[in-house]
């Protein structure tokens, strides 16, 4: 492994047993729901890439994230993505940069998305800008990126059943250092 993945191994342990708090509560931990997520990138038969991004879509959260109140948003896809272009490259980053929007895209051009998102997922939302207009969802469409994203927002928003078995963090570490060495 190298080292970058090493501290992503680091930070994804020391946070693991976080549960989002306040308005932001979710019913699985940090770990569980990356964990959930690149099983369901896995199961949906992505590449190794979008697995990973799967998996550390939410790492910006652990990244310099002193003073983040709930009512304020975190923008930790953007926080995430230095560490992420340099481990993995755009394949990886890019998913994991524009998960964020992927939900604001998806808010305004699926008409029951909305109602499926959890009270935390629709909280952030409102802190994210809400909805995109018709030419933010043009531009969003148009990014080299933007139905990974998606596919990654999709599995983000399944990622949240409590006792779910998924395979242990050293299964997708294994999936990191692969990805890392082929960047």
């Amino acid at each position: 492994m190298t080292m970058s993945v090493e501290l992503i191994e680091q930070l994804l342990r020391e946070n693991a047993d976080i549960a989002y708090e306040g308005d932001r509560a979710e019913p699985v931990s940090s770990l569980a729901h990356a964990l959930q997520c690149a099983q369901l990138a896995e199961w949906a038969g992505a590449p190794a890439p979008l697995v990973a991004a799967a998996l550390l879509h939410d790492i910006g959260h652990f990244i310099e994230t002193a003073g983040v109140a709930d009512d304020v948003d975190d923008v930790h896809e953007a926080r995430a993505q230095p560490l992420l272009m340099q481990v993995f490259g755009p394949a990886v980053a890019e998913p994991v940069r524009w998960h964020v929007a992927a939900k604001r895209y998806l808010v305004a051009m699926d008409e029951g998305y909305a109602a499926q998102l959890t009270p935390a997922s629709l909280h952030s939302l409102g802190l994210q800008g809400g909805a995109m207009s018709a030419t933010e969802a043009a531009a969003f469409e148009a990014l080299p990126y933007a139905r990974d994203a998606i596919s990654l927002r999709r599995w983000d928003d399944q990622a949240k059943l409590p006792g779910q078995v998924t395979p242990a963090l050293d299964y997708y570490l294994a999936l990191l250092g692969e990805v890392a060495l082929a960047n």
